[in-house]
């Protein structure tokens, strides 16, 4: 295995330094798809499974896990053109250095399993 070690990565006319794209890039997403009937993966980035935890929640467990629990995730959703609120937040949803359990509540309070949905995942991986 070779290993390349530079600072900046160039196109010619932009130049980033290399520790923006490491640091700057998510670490796993995933889209979930037919979370009213079989949850499946519709595509992802470090994903290896997802689980249907209860109505109006599923995980996403990661591939490599993240160094601790201390990440940014985030989500959104499509599902007939309402809107839903994303948490991961302590008691409701939760995080772990290998998975991300979300919680989706509708603007009215309830909470509903969608037609699809995603999360990404930005932090350091282990």
């Amino acid at each position: 295995m070779s290993t390349l070690n530079v600072s900046n990565i160039t196109d010619g006319t932009t130049t980033v330094g290399t520790s923006y794209v490491v640091n700057g890039s998510a670490k796993a997403w995933v889209n979930m798809v037919n979370g009213r009937s079989t949850l499946a993966i519709g595509n992802s980035l470090n994903c290896s499974s997802l689980t249907d935890v209860t109505t109006g929640s599923f995980q996403g467990n990661w591939a490599s896990s993240m160094s601790g629990s201390d990440y940014v995730s985030g989500g959104t959703c499509n599902n007939q053109g309402y809107s839903y609120s994303y948490n991961t937040g302590a008691g409701a949803g939760s995080k772990t250095a290998s998975s991300t359990k979300t919680y989706w509540v509708h603007h009215t309070g309830g909470v509903y399993d969608l037609d699809d949905a995603d999360i990404i995942v930005h932090g350091d991986l282990a």
